[in-house]
């Protein structure tokens, strides 16, 4: 019987998707007891939250080189300890500009994440099976964390305190690194738990330049990657609507519907579970449409399509609706929106197969810059007009061009001497 180890590789790298996201939205079940530990202001802790994104975007865009350069084992151990440290020392920042150095520290240490996803998605998997294992890794995996987090970080507070949950959270990245030494490898020939099978059937469904192993990164044809571009600017303005609700949410809930911050939270819930729906139906669609017309435009059609749907959806929210057609409309702008949860990473493997990694790294940098307007620019425009209306007029209308920019710019890749791979490291 054929092996199936590519999965367990698989889930390795989608658990510590789970691990980061949580890590990263501990802080936020934590407010209080750290303004009351280290005199930090709400102002502060804005600051505080905001920085993980600056530090995640300028490491995403170097991570994704260094995953191609050294592989994703190295690169994620090393990664994995430096989040883990930083969460195990949140209890005792001592200052606000303590938590400041630690918030950035945990955005470089969790950046390598998704270009390590991609790189290893596109070693292990064969290419019809990318669209459903990209989709759990950027759609469920976020969405589900988002779901979990809440109650998983509150318990936590309830039995061991709120430091006890920071070591918690450390001690788990702990026991992914013990794991990843020993079952993570960067290419399935270097994993003795594969038979030959299982590794024929993975070479078989491969791009040519997918064929190398680790390589230094050529900044050139990266930089001047039409279709990696298209990915990008269609990241960021997905990314607008993820962040701006990730961020504000609550706050519109409770502000135009007058709901406690426990009736917000639990309303809150519906758009990450339809965020789950769309990433498992985005993944299984583009493999399925992949299938029937092997073109890579027709990853960015799908993609195309679900923004198109995402920023309409959000139309009622400008016509003053209830609570009722708030939710629905927000739900469904979220659910069409995680279709393309995992889809920016196979268009991002389509783009620059010979350096995965990389390309990965360039999408993500699009995706957290989204990370630092949005929050921002959301805050501004409630601050300035007292409403979160023309907020969401920019998400539909970001959305909507980024729709347009996946169904009229792409191209078809060809590959030519300069997409060839650099030398491979033995």
């Amino acid at each position: 019987m054929r092996t199936r180890f590519r999965f367990v590789t698989l889930g390795l790298i989608v658990s510590l998707i789970v691990i980061n996201y949580i890590d990263r939205s501990a802080v936020s079940y934590a407010v209080e007891p750290l303004e009351q530990a280290f005199g930090i202001t709400t102002a502060q802790y804005g600051i505080i939250s905001s920085v993980f994104s600056v530090g995640y975007m300028v490491a995403a865009f170097l991570s994704g080189p260094l995953v191609d350069r050294f592989g994703c084992q190295r690169v994620l151990l090393a990664a994995v300890a430096l989040f883990s440290i930083t969460t195990a020392l949140i209890p005792v920042a001592g200052s606000f500009a303590g938590l400041l150095v630690i918030r950035l520290l945990l955005g470089v240490g969790e950046s390598p994440a998704f270009p390590a996803a991609t790189r290893t998605v596109s070693r292990w998997l064969p290419i019809r099976e990318r669209g459903v294992a990209l989709a759990l890794c950027g759609g469920v995996a976020v969405s589900g964390s988002l779901l979990i987090s809440g109650p998983l970080l509150t318990r936590l507070m309830d039995l061991v305190g709120w430091q006890g949950m920071f070591w918690t959270l450390a001690g788990l990245g702990v026991v992914w690194a013990v794991l990843a030494m020993w079952l993570l490898r960067d290419l399935p020939d270097e994993s003795p738990r594969l038979d030959d099978a299982e590794r024929a059937l993975i070479a078989a469904d491969q791009e040519v330049e997918a064929t190398g192993g680790r390589a230094k990164v050529r900044w050139r044809p990266l930089l001047t990657n039409r279709n990696l571009w298209v990915v990008a600017g269609g990241y960021f303005a997905w990314g607008f609507m993820f962040w701006g609700f990730m961020y504000w949410l609550p706050s519109f809930l409770s502000g135009a519907y007058g709901l406690s911050v426990k009736q917000a939270g639990a309303f809150s819930i519906a758009p990450w579970a339809c965020g789950i729906v769309g990433a498992l139906v985005g993944g299984v669609v583009v493999d399925r449409v992949y299938r029937r017309s092997p073109k890579i435009r027709s990853r960015f059609a799908v993609m195309g399509v679900a923004l198109l749907l995402a920023g309409c959806s959000l139309v009622p929210l400008a016509i003053a609706p209830t609570l009722t057609v708030a939710l629905i409309s927000i739900s469904a702008g979220v659910g069409f929106g995680f279709i393309t949860g995992g889809i920016w990473w196979v268009a991002s493997i389509d783009a620059a197969p010979d350096q995965p990694g990389s390309a990965a790294g360039f999408a993500d940098a699009a995706f957290a810059s989204a990370g630092i307007v949005a929050p921002s620019l959301m805050g501004f425009i409630v601050s300035s007009t007292g409403s979160f209306t023309s907020g969401f007029v920019v998400m539909a209308g970001l959305a909507v061009a980024g729709a347009l920019l996946m169904l009229l710019v792409p191209r078809e890749r060809t590959t030519t001497s300069s997409a060839a791979p650099a030398a491979v490291e033995a």
